[in-house]
């Protein structure tokens, strides 16, 4: 008997097929097919998932972590959910937090931080901050679409641009250019570096697995007027998936290289909770043919599990397969002649004054 729960096929410009239960949910309900239709159905009278923001006031905005395989042990998300709905992304598990769907929830369930840059001046001015290098924008993209309107993030580097203070970002959004002064100016005094993650350089895998995230020769366009404006660039091609896209690495790395990346870096697809569900699923949808290949290669990665999230493991993998794209990513960054981005100053930091109701005497 057919799952009536089982979507039929994929929704466009949508990475998930499906609301996919969190794994803290408390309630949860079951679509069942009463000989009428499939509840998932597509038809001209079936509405699409629309996108909706919540306004929020955060308590606190910058996060820390001393995980040893992240090179970053300060970050500031502007925005909860993300709306490029990248099918593959690490971060849908958080959404259940908020007792939402990692799935179609994650994607559509958008919340904004709009007190964020106001939260981060006063983080930055207490006496006990010590300065390190802040990654803007982690655990969701930091230049989704909904930044055109919010400009959280824009208003988040004026603060650290004021304050001189060092950041890092990994975006896949041709978004960021419309922040180059700012971009440009903090370059000069070697404050800011910025990584495009490529999961591919087709078009239509793009539109399948990334549908709102720029598309690749975007991405490509803006690492270039980073890098002609003195900018330091990298690019990740992440995450790489076998028998999808890892035919690609090589040239992922060129293309960047071409266009201006001087660093790169790769890692493999991860898996964690509820993201196992919503990668099958997508696999199922859209190619039927190898999903059962695809995901025995990525188990003879994980010690035969969907995922491994020991650290050193995570995001490279183990077994012949990782070896082999460990080996190709080595041999490609050597010919190709990548290096490392210059290190960010955190000399240069100067705290920001307090907000004060009294206003500025002196």
């Amino acid at each position: 008997m057919e799952d009536a729960n089982k979507p039929r096929a994929p929704i466009k410009g949508r990475g998930a097929a499906s609301y996919v239960h969190g794994r803290y949910a408390v309630t949860t309900t079951e679509g069942t097919d009463d000989g009428w239709g499939s509840v998932y159905e597509d038809s001209d009278d079936t509405p699409r998932p629309r996108t909706t923001v919540t306004e929020e006031r955060a308590r606190s905005i910058v996060s820390h972590n001393d995980s040893p395989d992240i090179g970053f042990a300060a970050s500031v998300n502007p925005y909860r959910g993300c709306e490029h709905g990248c099918v593959y992304c690490f971060a849908r598990p958080s959404h259940a937090y908020l007792d939402l769907s990692p799935g179609l929830d994650f994607e559509t369930k958008l919340f904004a931080k709009t007190n964020a840059a106001e939260r981060l001046r006063s983080e930055l001015a207490r006496p006990s901050y010590r300065c390190t290098p802040i990654a803007l924008g982690i655990n969701t993209d930091a230049y989704q679409p909904i930044e055109r309107r919010y400009r959280i993030t824009r208003q988040c580097l004026e603060v650290l641009a004021e304050t001189k203070h060092p950041l890092s970002f990994i975006t896949k959004s041709a978004l960021i250019e419309r922040d180059l002064d700012l971009l440009a100016a903090m370059a000069r005094e070697r404050l800011v570096s910025v990584y495009f993650s490529i999961t591919t350089l087709d078009n239509h895998l793009a539109a399948k697995m990334e549908p709102r995230a720029s598309a690749p020769h975007a991405k490509l366009r803006a690492m270039k007027a980073l890098a002609d404006a003195s900018v330091p660039v990298g690019v990740m091609a992440a995450p790489m998936i076998p028998m999808i896209n890892d035919r690609e690495l090589e040239h992922i790395l060129e293309a960047a290289y071409e266009h201006g990346a001087r660093a790169a870096g790769y890692v493999l697809l991860r898996l964690p909770h509820e993201l196992k569900q919503i990668w099958r699923e997508w696999l199922e949808l859209h190619y039927p043919d190898r999903a059962a290949h695809v995901m025995s290669l990525v188990q003879q990665m994980r010690g035969g599990k969907d995922y491994d999230s020991a650290f050193g493991k995570r995001m490279r993998g183990e077994g012949p397969f990782a070896q082999l794209l460990q080996q190709r990513f080595a041999k490609a960054y050597a010919r190709i002649g990548f290096g490392r981005l210059p290190p960010l100053d955190s000399s240069r930091f100067t705290p920001p004054r307090p907000l004060s109701p009294q206003g500025e005497l002196f």
